[in-house]
């Protein structure tokens, strides 16, 4: 049932409590969890096919608090929810996302396609086809959210908090691609971003052994079924850390012309009967399929998001309006993709008001996904080329322009008070009781010259 939950299996033993009065206590837990669930406004719509005991049995006696994801996803929540829409790139450092906050972004987007090229444990450079360890992404979660931290704590011992101050800790949004696996690996890469902050997960319907970029060719698609169950392990794992994660549901079945199976009669009317090689169900793809997976998807996800291959008002709107039709108010989200040519889809005053317009028909969620990664190559390319001809002028009009734009916000001219130099002579100076003569930022060079 919506606003709750629906009973779960039925078959097979559930775990049992060792003493009668424990298993009252977590009898009680269970009642109180599914009352959560069919009374929160923040859950209302959202299906579960499981039960609270089945939630509780998976929990851990002491309870685990997870403070910054929780505080991400009720904050991302209260700003999708807002009436007007939140939109975001995607960061590649924690200095990056510190700079993004200080002008003004009020979320953070972690990309697949970026942890892949440039940020992976790997170490490698990577297409986006999920090549890269399943850590990588929590892992460039929390460096981001230890980026904000960071600065916050400069902020604090400045004196700067308060109203007056910057809020520097930013909900997280990141990029769980096709899951790594089945619902048991969901599970776990939730649970993993989950404690690395994240206040928002999306996973997409794709087949994760043939994962692409939203926008290759190649894309094999799941069943509507299989992928409901990524959701369902996801959403398990946010219940079981008791955190209200924000869960997304991506769609790549607009340009997908492969699926794994036709064993779910919802996909039916979008297959060809053809059959590839690898034994692949031939699908038409289009908005129509589309539809109908956000249909399905909708009661297990938060907010639903259909991959495109062009920006498309009239798409979008047609996509919005059938979700819409069912579900209303229904949170969308958008990609604002950088594998758009944006001049050659649509005029400048298209382009202007894009953003304005998806967010009026309910697409609250909107963001370049590599931003990111082109601002780091494109500046880097415009500094080097400078330097090579120019030398040390060339940097010295980037750090005229550093100059310039502190009055709007930006943060990193002092770069050792910026990476929380500060802070550790503080720490010194504390454990010391004052008398500490090796501090850092006293006689410094920045100090003495960066007033």
């Amino acid at each position: 049932m919506q606003n709750g939950h629906t009973n779960g299996h039925t078959n097979g033993a559930l775990p049992t409590s060792p003493t009668l009065g424990e298993q009252g206590t977590l009898a009680e837990q269970a009642d109180a969890l599914e009352l959560r669930w069919a009374t929160d406004p923040r859950y209302n719509g959202i299906r579960r096919d499981y039960t609270g005991r089945e939630v509780i049995a998976l929990r851990n006696s002491l309870k685990i608090e997870h403070s910054l994801a929780v505080h991400g996803a009720e904050k991302l929540w209260e700003g999708l929810n807002s009436g007007d829409y939140i939109h975001t790139f995607g960061a590649l450092t924690g200095a990056q996302a510190v700079q993004m906050v200080a002008a003004g972004l009020r979320a953070i987007y972690v990309s697949g396609w970026q942890v892949a090229a440039d940020a992976n444990n790997a170490g490698q450079t990577y297409p986006d086809q999920s090549l890269y360890p399943s850590s990588s992404a929590p892992a460039l979660v929390k460096r981001i959210n230890n980026a904000l931290l960071r600065r916050e704590q400069v902020d604090m011992l400045s004196g700067d908090t308060g109203e007056a101050g910057k809020e520097w800790i930013v909900p997280v949004i990141a990029d769980a691609e096709a899951g790594f696996g089945g619902p048991i690996h969901a599970f776990e890469l939730m649970r993993s971003m989950i404690e690395s902050g994240a206040a928002g997960v999306h996973f997409e319907d794709q087949l994760a052994a043939e994962k692409k970029c939203g926008h290759m060719g190649g894309k094999v698609v799941v069943p509507t079924s299989s992928f409901i169950r990524t959701l369902k392990a996801a959403r398990l794992a946010a219940d079981v850390m008791d955190v209200p994660t924000v869960l997304l549901a991506r769609t790549d079945s607009l340009a997908a012309k492969l699926m794994t199976s036709d064993i779910d009669e919802r996909d039916r009317p979008f297959t060809t009967g053809e059959r590839t090689e690898e034994g692949y169900y031939v699908v038409t793809g289009g908005i129509e399929s589309s539809i109908a997976r956000g249909l399905a998807y909708a009661p297990y996800a938060d907010v639903i998001w259909c991959e495109t291959s062009v920006p498309d008002i009239s798409e979008a709107r047609e996509f919005a309006d059938a979700i819409h039709a069912k579900y209303p108010g229904k949170l969308l989200a958008y990609n604002c993709s950088p594998s758009f040519n944006w001049t050659n889809a649509m005029s400048e005053s298209a382009i202007s008001s894009f953003q304005r317009e998806l967010g009026a028909i309910g697409y609250k969620f909107q963001f370049i996904t590599l931003a990111g990664w082109h601002s780091v190559n494109l500046n880097t390319f415009e500094l080097a080329t400078a330097y090579r001809d120019e030398g040390m002028s060339a940097y010295v009009r980037l750090q005229a322009r550093e100059f310039e734009l502190e009055s709007d916000g930006y943060t990193a001219v002092r770069h050792q008070q910026e990476v929380g130099a500060g802070f550790f002579d503080q720490v010194l100076t504390t454990v010391s009781e004052g008398s500490a003569s090796t501090a850092a930022l006293v006689g410094s060079t920045e100090a003495a010259q960066f007033e």
